[in-house]
């Protein structure tokens, strides 16, 4: 199934199909979101207007998850079966997770201001967080480190399957250690512990977010595309 996208060329005319309605798509659901986030969601009876944040910290805190495990398969595919579009779908992944990363990490502090009374705590979330922000870092930096741009990839992709170690401790660790950070509220068994009015605008804002990862990430791996056709006949031309 993959082997069928391997081709630049084809990936980039299905790219080039797929970017008009998933820009729609993106606009759409971010104002839904936003609307029912602002307007239409109540206010939490103990933190008040406060709560809002949450409509921005964990969808983010979903995609930066997320990137990181789509980062991990497409480095393993690159490693395994030399795909070619896998190392340029990791680096163009990569940036985008430490965005998401980064607003985990800012609003959490503006939201644990209020609520914990601290911007910062070195509990095993955040911290766990905080590590994956740097192999994100990590990840871009050995990307460009190198001359040979495979064997930046390379060590790349041996940095995020290393790192994935992390994932499940990020999951995880408020049912380890304890945190301030509550339990998960939407993967319950039984029903998830969050009122049907918050919950609308927190998987509406969920999905705009992950349509916001499609849409850049297929503009950045076209034009990555683009970029090594360009250093290809660039090469040509001086040959």
């Amino acid at each position: 199934m993959l082997h069928r996208f391997a081709s630049p060329a084809r990936f980039s005319r299905i790219a080039t199909r797929v970017l008009p309605w998933s820009v729609a798509l993106t606009g759409l659901l971010f104002v839904a979101g936003i609307y029912f986030a602002l307007f239409a969601s109540p206010a939490d009876y103990q933190q008040g207007e406060t709560v809002r944040i949450m409509y921005v910290h964990v969808p983010s805190a979903w995609m930066a998850i997320a990137c990181y495990i789509f980062i991990a398969a497409m480095s393993a595919i690159s490693l395994i079966w030399k795909h070619p579009l896998a190392d340029v779908a990791a680096r163009a992944a990569a940036p985008l997770g430490a965005a998401f990363t980064l607003i985990v990490l800012i609003t959490g502090s503006l939201w644990g201001k209020p609520t914990w009374g601290t911007w910062w705590v070195w509990d095993a979330r955040l911290t766990s967080v905080l590590i994956m922000f740097f192999l994100y870092l990590g990840h871009i930096a050995l990307t460009h480190a190198f001359d040979n741009p495979q064997r930046g990839a390379k060590a790349a992709a041996m940095l995020a399957l290393v790192g994935f170690i992390n994932i499940p401790i990020i999951k995880f660790s408020v049912d380890w250690w304890n945190t301030l950070h509550q339990p998960a509220s939407l993967t319950r068994l039984d029903r998830p512990a969050i009122d049907p009015g918050m919950l609308t605008p927190l998987l509406l804002m969920g999905l705009a977010f992950m349509a916001y990862f499609v849409t850049m990430l297929l503009i950045r791996m076209r034009a990555d595309l683009n970029a090594a056709r360009a250093r290809a006949r660039q090469l040509s031309a001086a040959e």
